[in-house]
């Protein structure tokens, strides 16, 4: 199983970080974990392919993390671009339908794949929901962010990454995240804002999860004037990684 962090960012113009966008190679498949504005083209510039996306998870429903969806739909139409025949899987919360159904009415068949390649769901925020894809399963709860806001967790050959979104502290999330072998958390700023995580917090919520290795990401600027793994680990006796656009984690 391999991560490649796309976009590290938040909705934040940054020349060092891009919003967010995470992959995942595991199991012959590859997920990528929210659309974040300007990830597609990012995608290029780090060897993948958005033709390949078997599953894309989206966490909520903030612009900085949907913000490549309707390109993404937009060039699902053209066969001189997008070279996919088999159907891709698109992970929601509950309520996404509804979100889409809007953006037909503003863009109209203009975002609409052709007829069988999307196969939407939408999961129970309420609940742990899993999907498989042959042998790659993604599991989903809920994070303290939004009312629709959800943790992923995909698991392949006996590994497992979790990636929380958007979250402020959440049981749930640490349930999802027990026993997997690497955390991927928000850490959006030094400083405590309603919704999300400061660098101790995300390394106390690792901590109560007992994973051996946390990746801190979706970072605002205020992050990259301070030492945020220092602070994590004031929680966190594992290895901290610091997220950057490009980076690769093998687990």
């Amino acid at each position: 199983m391999e991560l490649i962090i796309v976009g590290s960012g938040t909705g934040v113009p940054s020349l060092r970080r891009g919003s967010p966008g995470y992959g995942v190679r595991a199991g012959g498949k590859l997920v990528f974990l929210d659309l974040g504005p300007g990830v597609l083209r990012a995608m290029l510039r780090y060897g993948l392919n958005f033709s390949e996306i078997d599953a894309l998870c989206l966490t909520h429903l903030h612009p900085d993390h949907v913000g490549d969806l309707v390109p993404f739909l937009f060039a699902t139409r053209y066969a001189l671009g997008y070279t996919r025949k088999e159907p891709f899987h698109l992970l929601a919360a509950r309520g996404f339908q509804e979100f889409y159904g809007n953006l037909r009415k503003a863009f109209g068949q203009w975002v609409e794949p052709p007829p069988g390649l999307m196969q939407l769901r939408e999961l129970d925020p309420a609940r742990t929901e899993e999907a498989a894809l042959g042998e790659l399963v993604i599991k989903s709860a809920a994070t303290n962010h939004t009312d629709h806001s959800l943790a992923f967790r995909v698991e392949a050959a006996g590994k497992a990454l979790v990636y929380s979104g958007d979250t402020d502290e959440s049981a749930s999330l640490v349930e999802l995240a027990k026993g997997a072998d690497l955390l991927v958390l928000e850490c959006a700023n030094p400083f405590k804002v309603p919704g999300h995580l400061t660098p101790a917090e995300a390394g106390r919520l690792a901590a109560q999860a007992g994973v051996p290795r946390l990746v801190l990401s979706h970072f605002y600027p205020p992050c990259d004037e301070v030492d945020i793994a220092a602070l994590a680990a004031t929680e966190f006796p594992g290895e901290i990684i610091k997220a950057e656009d490009g980076m690769k984690v093998v687990l």
